[in-house]
């Protein structure tokens, strides 16, 4: 690597750190009693949020597709320490479910403080083959939903100063092989909530927005999909979910975890050719 290279990473990195010690100081008092909703909550970082959420006190909705695992995510969370716990089980492909799964928990908790999007539909880790129709569909969990549910929570968030939390990827900062589907919804939420966060702030309202770019994280769906295709590290859905939750409670705009993907999201940009060389080298992948 060149030198300019050099100070060039050196210089992002320090960039980063400065930018992460100015970071607001998390009160976890401020989840006690706070209403919360969780999507995506039977499995993986959604269900770790559950749980972190339970045991600062909180009041907590959580949702997914299938009940009895809500329901066993439900008894630990009051084991906790979650001051209320109430679940809802849901298809996020479905045109309605998404508004209903708002409307209870505003009457469940009578308001929101924070709503976290975070559900995922499944979707293939291979080369694309032309499959329009899953595409359509997983935007239409990935992405419609998520907006059905912002939309659908933004009064509530208003009257209570809340936060919006979008659970999104470093696949929506750059693209990667094997996942274009996937990659098409979380720039698609990039996008938008990028959007709607300078309407708001130019609206002047109480409601922060945060984005929060993951790297790969050690859930099971995950870990099953790249386990000895990638060299990719993978970090933990605990770690991962308590620094979504800190960054929503502190009203960051961002995250980026685990820290260096700030680094590879900026890669891209000054180092486009090295980016792709080391993207593709990633794999172990033989056409």
């Amino acid at each position: 690597m060149g030198t300019l290279k050099k100070i060039v990473l050196a210089s992002l990195c320090v960039a980063f750190l400065a930018v992460k010690w100015t970071v607001p100081r998390f009160d976890a008092e401020s989840l006690r009693g706070a209403k919360v909703l969780v999507t995506g909550a039977s499995t993986g970082i959604g269900e770790q949020m559950a749980y972190h959420y339970a045991r600062f006190g909180a009041q907590v909705v959580i949702t997914a597709r299938r009940e009895k695992v809500l329901q066993q995510v439900t008894e630990k969370c009051l084991s906790l320490g979650a001051q209320k716990v109430f679940y809802i089980a849901a298809d996020m492909a479905s045109e309605s479910d998404p508004e209903k799964v708002v409307d209870f928990a505003l009457e469940k908790l009578g308001g929101l403080d924070y709503l976290v999007l975070n559900h995922i539909g499944p979707s293939p880790f291979s080369t694309w083959k032309g499959d329009v129709e899953h595409t359509r569909w997983l935007m239409k969990v990935n992405f419609f939903s998520y907006i059905q549910m912002a939309w659908k929570a933004l009064a509530s968030l208003e009257q209570s100063k809340g936060s919006l939390v979008v659970v999104s990827s470093l696949l929506g900062k750059m693209s990667s092989p094997f996942v274009a589907p996937y990659t098409a919804t979380k720039f698609a939420l990039n996008g938008f909530f990028g959007s709607l966060y300078h309407e708001l702030a130019m609206k002047k309202s109480n409601i922060s927005i945060s984005i929060c770019t993951l790297g790969l994280i050690d859930t099971d769906s995950a870990m099953e999909k790249v386990s000895g295709v990638t060299k990719v590290p993978a970090y933990p859905a605990s770690d991962a979910a308590l620094n979504i939750i800190i960054t929503g409670a502190t009203r960051q705009l961002e995250l980026f975890y685990p820290w260096f993907t700030y680094i590879v999201a900026l890669s891209k940009d000054w180092f486009p050719s090295v980016t792709n060389h080391i993207i593709q080298n990633s794999y172990n992948y033989s056409p």
